[in-house]
């Protein structure tokens, strides 16, 4: 095995097993890079967050594969390994936490009178648009929000409900536990 990685560049979707863990199983001359794709690759939108790549005769070009292979299935980013545990929280249990949001959304609508379909369309292309929004003009979700809330309208009146529940918060430490969890995949059990 190790003499069939000699001189390649080995690419690891694992999550929480470094790339020193990894190193260790393979021959020095092999490259190891991590790759931390999340499930809308499927669609090809997806988010995958590569680690910075280790010095070579050739990193352009190693970059540009890289590169290549994950762009065409979404989104890439290259970033220092120690972001990788946010990022797999982030990126790759975030689709999990929009479902969430997205199934909270559309009960909202069922409950107010919606068909079920229609509040799940509602729901989910409304959550499309606002990230597209995001991605493609630049507009940082503050800015979108504000634009959308006038003064004593239905909006602030629905985001101070949500202020209620705390759902900034809870989101934003579910975020952290991911991370922390992450961190510990991978690595040996403590006993």
């Amino acid at each position: 095995m190790k003499e069939a990685l000699d001189g390649k560049l080995l690419i690891s979707i694992l999550a929480g097993v470094t790339i020193a863990q990894i190193s260790a199983w393979v021959l020095p001359s092999t490259k190891v890079i991590r790759a931390m794709p999340n499930t809308p690759c499927k669609i090809r939108e997806g988010m995958t967050v590569v680690s910075t790549l280790p010095p070579s005769s050739s990193p352009e070009l190693d970059e540009s594969i890289i590169l290549n292979i994950f762009s065409s299935i979404g989104r890439c980013r290259i970033l220092e390994e120690k972001h990788f545990d946010a990022c797999t929280a982030l990126a790759g249990s975030g689709p999990a936490f929009a479902c969430i949001f997205l199934e909270a959304m559309a009960d909202g609508g069922v409950m107010m009178g919606l068909p079920r379909a229609e509040a799940l369309e509602l729901a989910a292309q409304t959550l499309q648009g606002a990230a597209r929004m995001t991605l493609q003009q630049g507009m940082h979700p503050a800015q979108l929000k504000d634009s959308v809330t006038t003064p004593g309208g239905c909006t602030i009146a629905g985001l101070l409900a949500m202020e209620d529940g705390r759902v900034r918060s809870t989101i934003a430490r579910a975020i952290q536990i991911a991370t922390e969890r992450a961190s510990e995949l991978g690595q040996p059990a403590k006993h």
